[in-house]
């Protein structure tokens, strides 16, 4: 291992830790539903949209697809797995919509799911052209992941207030975009660099928007 490698895979793990993070952040939230024993007005579409960017990022991550993602993997791996649990304890304490919208989400994004990995693994047959097939879907599945804060953005830009936009929260998908984004451009990775320099772009955003309505937001 080169000392180049080296200086990705610290990158990489730091960047596991700080998505496991983000992926852990709406515990908070579902521990309210399990003690309520109501999904109450939360809905269930982010974690039915973090599941479809947990198997985009595992597809791509794959050393059939795009070698040497390994730590690609392993976080969207456990992702996954945390939001399908999310998902499980919504779906429990769901009325009957929400039960149909959680089931038929999934069922669909697994159909999806299927199908581009059949067609990556039996009509493309080198790394390039399987990472370049499974990429442009992993740029329309991190834009829509990542301009899915604007309504929040722009709420607080409205009421000039930045009680429904938490600092750390902002803070962790501004460092997330940054040590992957770093990560990508080590060995450079053109849909990578792309999806994560979006997430910076996001997360640099949301502080400025804290630094500059923070003022303005009543305390309590």
């Amino acid at each position: 291992m080169t000392g180049v490698d080296k200086v990705r895979t610290v990158i990489g793990i730091i960047g596991n830790v700080i998505s496991f993070a983000l992926y852990a952040s709406p515990t908070p939230t579902f521990r309210r539903i399990w003690r309520n024993k109501s999904v109450e007005e939360f809905k269930p579409d982010p974690y039915i949209s973090m599941v479809m960017c947990s198997m985009l990022w595992i597809l791509y991550g794959l050393p059939i697809v795009h070698p040497d993602s390994i730590l690609v993997v392993t976080i969207s791996s456990i992702g996954l797995c945390m939001e399908l649990t999310y998902l499980a304890i919504y779906y429990v304490y769901a009325p009957r919509k929400g039960r149909l919208q959680v089931v038929g989400g999934l069922l669909l994004e697994l159909a999806f799911m299927g199908v581009v990995a059949m067609v990556t693994l039996m009509v493309f047959h080198t790394h390039e052209s399987r990472a370049n097939f499974v990429g442009i879907f992993f740029i329309i599945v991190g834009f829509l992941n990542y301009t899915s804060p604007l309504t929040i953005m722009r709420k607080v830009i409205k009421t000039k207030s930045v009680e429904f936009m938490p600092f750390y929260l902002s803070l962790a998908n501004f460092l997330n975009g940054v040590i992957w984004l770093t990560y990508a451009l080590i060995k450079f990775d053109l849909y990578m660099t792309i999806v994560t320099g979006m997430g910076t772009v996001s997360g640099t955003i949301q502080l400025i928007l804290y630094a500059y309505y923070y003022r303005s937001t009543p305390n309590g």
